[in-house]
């Protein structure tokens, strides 16, 4: 398994597309979106998770979320990992290559939403605040300095 950062319409581009667009999260269908009509700053990315040649997960870095009140950015955002290779700590070889990309490019901390405790702490976040997202549900707002790494 290997995890790459998207370059516009380049390898995976369109698969990473198709995979959001299909997954069993609700915000799939958004990424999707957003990479059609390429809606990314020049900095913010997309990055996936490869195995044989497939797509198995995704995230971003991004100036916002899914809030209305944006005090914070970057953000780790949209988190997923195919339900059939969950467990193998997918998720975080993900996120740790967004970590290092966030501090290449010159941040200092960075951002991550959830509604699970425990989670992300694991990977050195702690919880700062709540922000109410668009649905009107509160999430947790955790934050990690890339001083760490």
């Amino acid at each position: 398994m290997e995890v790459l950062r998207l370059e516009n319409c380049g390898k995976y581009w369109s698969e990473t597309i198709d995979f959001a667009e299909n997954c069993s999260w609700v915000a799939g269908p958004h990424l999707a979106e957003c990479m059609r009509k390429n809606e990314f700053k020049d900095w913010e990315s997309v990055f996936v998770a490869v195995k044989d040649d497939k797509i198995i997960g995704y995230c971003t870095i991004a100036e916002k979320d899914f809030y209305p009140e944006n005090r914070y950015s970057p953000w780790v955002s949209s988190v997923f990992v195919d339900e059939k290779c969950r467990g193998n700590r997918i998720s975080q070889k993900m996120i740790e290559n967004v970590l290092e990309y966030a501090k290449w490019i010159g941040f200092k901390k960075i951002y991550i939403p959830t509604d699970m405790e425990g989670f992300y702490e694991k990977y050195g976040f702690v919880y700062i605040d709540q922000l109410e997202n668009y649905m009107g549900d509160m999430d947790n707002i955790l934050e990690y300095n890339l001083d760490r790494i």
